[in-house]
């Protein structure tokens, strides 16, 4: 019996350990299976680079066509007025303006009109149309030097009564083309209702078909507008101002009142009222004072009195009055050719309102404006 429980014990004994490690062995096949498999993985993973990312940004649509271009509607270029410009050139006409002489005829047309002083200190005029065609225009005198200096920027039609041969010159060079009634021009003919001198009259419409080749153009623009008057320079930055009284010379005084029932400044010769042979008052939009200086010039008019002109081509002090203020200005002209431009004190262009404007060119020195 105690071999028989010796045995068994012993055979308990050794068959255990046996019976142990093969279920520890059913147990870990499993485990190092699954650790290979692991391992396995691992190197797998760590042999197979990650998926580069892919970053899908916004589709965006490509533009059709370029933004429009603004549409700026035509102006008159004489006057910054809307409209289809006609395709004419501008018509300076040559106009007295001495007692005798008035009313004149077709001056409350005119786009631009200049007011010079020649010889004696008498006031002459030099009316510019385009964009309105008077029926007559008158009384015509004779051309001086500061004509072409004044007028050859529009490279147009200049019409006068007569003129010196070293003046005649003078307009040939600048490039305009010259309608003479002393010349036997088409257009100029004298009335009998007025004494000569004061009765050379002409008819616009005859002066612009004479135009030839090379003056069919409309002119450029001689001064800068703005769009409204109320951008205009002078309304939008100046001072109110109700009068404006010229000394151009000893005969000459010429007067501009502020009427704000039309918008425009009135004119008077002293302290008469100007009107034109239609009855209408003469009016402007816009006034331009310019200073420059007045020197003789070598040609001599009755008496051997010395005929004179304006240096123009430079720069100087002025004024420009619209809508019932003034601004001081600046004027610049780089040579004969080149439109006189207007400019602020900050270098700004000086734009004027859309209409007509009458220059008064005040002799530096000896003239005068004083407003009020």
């Amino acid at each position: 019996m105690t071999r028989t429980t010796q045995g068994t014990t012993t055979r308990g004994t050794t068959a255990g350990p046996r019976r142990r490690g093969r279920a520890t062995l059913r147990w870990s096949l499993p485990l190092v299976g699954a650790v290979l498999a692991l391992a396995a993985c691992g190197t797998a993973a760590e042999q197979t680079p990650p998926p580069t990312p892919v970053t899908e940004r916004p589709s965006i649509a490509p533009d059709k066509g370029a933004a429009p271009a603004p549409v700026v509607p035509p102006t008159w270029p004489l006057t910054g007025v809307p409209g289809e410009p006609a395709q004419r050139p501008a018509l300076g006409v040559k106009v007295e303006n001495t007692a005798v002489a008035r009313p004149q005829t077709g001056l409350e047309q005119a786009d631009v009109v200049w007011e010079t002083i020649v010889e004696f200190e008498v006031s002459r005029l030099i009316a510019v149309f385009h964009s309105q065609v008077p029926a007559e225009v008158g009384p015509i005198r004779s051309v001086r030097p500061m004509d072409p200096v004044i007028l050859a920027p529009t490279h147009g039609l200049l019409v006068f009564s007569g003129g010196q041969p070293g003046i005649l010159a003078l307009v040939e060079d600048s490039g305009l083309q010259m309608i003479s009634h002393d010349a036997g021009a088409d257009g100029l003919y004298r009335t009998r209702d007025r004494a000569a001198p004061h009765n050379v009259y002409g008819t616009p419409e005859v002066f612009w078909a004479q135009a030839d080749a090379n003056h069919q153009a409309p002119p450029g623009e001689q001064f800068t507008f703005a769009r409204s008057a109320d951008r205009a320079a002078a309304v939008a930055g100046g001072t109110p101002a109700t009068t404006l009284d010229f000394r151009l010379s000893a005969a000459s005084n010429p007067r501009w009142s502020w009427d704000a029932g039309s918008g425009t400044w009135l004119r008077s010769e002293g302290q008469s009222p100007a009107n034109a042979r239609s009855g209408a008052r003469l009016s402007a939009v816009n006034v331009v004072s310019v200073t420059a200086a007045h020197p003789s010039t070598q040609f001599g008019a009755q008496g051997g009195a010395p005929v004179p002109t304006y240096e123009l081509v430079g720069s100087g002090d002025g004024v420009v009055a619209t809508g019932g203020k003034t601004v001081a200005v600046r004027w610049q002209k780089d040579a004969q050719d080149a439109p006189l431009r207007l400019f602020l004190a900050d270098g700004r262009p000086a734009d004027l309102a859309p209409g007509n404007t009458w220059v008064e060119l005040v002799p530096a020195g000896s003239g005068s404006l004083t407003v009020g």
